[in-house]
């Protein structure tokens, strides 16, 4: 019960890779790529990856680590993925040192001593401005599944860039609201370069974009999928628009206590377009079992005994009022058409 049920994890999807400083003796130099990074201790799953998105397969260990892997720099810009139910995005800043992760903060608070946050008490508001080697990142991993690859499990996209967290947020925001994390959505996810300009500096910044893949719009945003429609979004084509589920209007008449009160029961569906011929003789029964005394829930007569609303003394507390006339069946309309909007 305190373990946490997630999905084996088969890969990393990266936007970035590293290639040899020319001087030996220095650091490897980052690269910022135009296409998709895969990466997999297993070669099977790689090698699928680069038939699919081509690309080479190649041996690699990532910085400070003695485990080689296999990767793929694909020439792919944009793939077609699953999102799986739940959330699959977390985000926070975090900074990593050859011990591991010295640091991850959500912006206010610092997870591992729960104070303040560092970066913003050193050097304010523009705290991520700074240098990686002084400040912590923005880290930003989301999980998918490539349903065109091997075996079941999940392939974590990360991504470091400040500006790219929240395209990459509100992408994933739009697919819960429309799922409410209940279902899988499939995704399109492209590589966009974009170009920021501040205090005269020009950045350019690769941004992960995720977009719910689904042949018209309305279909993202009714309701949860099931696992067919996931994998294959063509068979929603002929899919018709989700209804607001229909009212008991028999149920909410036979609570009702008068003729006048099943009438407007009546008058109420008509109005929402639900009032048909059939309906309206069932309510008309339910209207002439309450006038001839007939509970209509239970079907009981009733023996004028009910002792329902007497006091302890045995007296009914009734409030004496002066109304029209009751209504009469005249109050029900002639014809009854789905939708009439009869009056009486």
């Amino acid at each position: 019960m305190t373990m946490k049920r997630q999905a084996a994890e088969l890969g990393r999807i990266r936007t970035g890779y590293s290639r040899p400083h020319r001087d030996p003796n220095k650091r490897p130099v980052p690269v910022k790529s135009t296409t998709f990074v895969f990466s997999s201790h297993s070669r099977d799953y790689v090698a699928a990856a680069a038939e699919l998105w081509g690309g080479e397969v190649e041996t690699w260990t990532p910085q400070n680590q003695k485990i080689a892997q296999y990767r793929v720099i694909s020439k792919a810009s944009e793939i077609r993925a699953i999102l799986p139910a739940g959330d699959p995005l977390s985000q926070s800043y975090e900074m990593w040192s050859g011990g591991g992760c010295a640091r991850r903060c959500d912006g206010e608070f610092e997870e591992k001593t729960r104070q303040p946050c560092v970066c913003l008490a050193r050097y304010g508001e523009n705290w991520h401005l700074r240098s990686p080697r002084e400040v912590c990142r923005p880290t930003s991993r989301i999980n998918v599944m490539l349903p065109e690859l091997p075996d079941l499990g999940v392939w974590r996209l990360e991504s470091k860039s400040y500006y790219a967290a929240d395209a990459m947020a509100g992408g994933v925001d739009t697919v819960l609201q429309a799922t409410e994390g209940k279902s899988m959505m499939p995704v399109r996810m492209w590589i966009e370069q974009r170009t920021r300009v501040a205090d005269g500096e020009t950045k350019n910044f690769p941004v992960v974009m995720v977009v719910p893949s689904l042949p018209k719009l309305r279909h993202a945003l009714s309701g949860p999928l099931s696992t067919a429609a996931a994998l294959d979004p063509g068979v929603l084509v002929g899919r018709p628009a989700i209804e607001a589920p229909r009212p008991d209007y028999l149920a909410e008449a036979r609570s009702q206590r008068t003729e006048a009160e099943v009438i407007a029961v009546w008058r109420k569906a008509d109005q929402a377009g639900h009032g048909s011929p059939e309906l309206l003789e069932d309510l008309k029964r339910i209207a002439a079992d309450i006038a001839r005394g007939v509970d209509p829930q239970t079907g009981a007569l009733d023996d004028g005994e009910d002792t329902d609303g007497l006091d302890e003394d045995g007296v009914m507390d009734v409030e004496i009022v002066e109304d029209d006339e009751p209504p009469t069946t005249s109050d029900w309309p002639a014809v009854a058409q789905p939708g009439s909007g009869a009056r009486s």
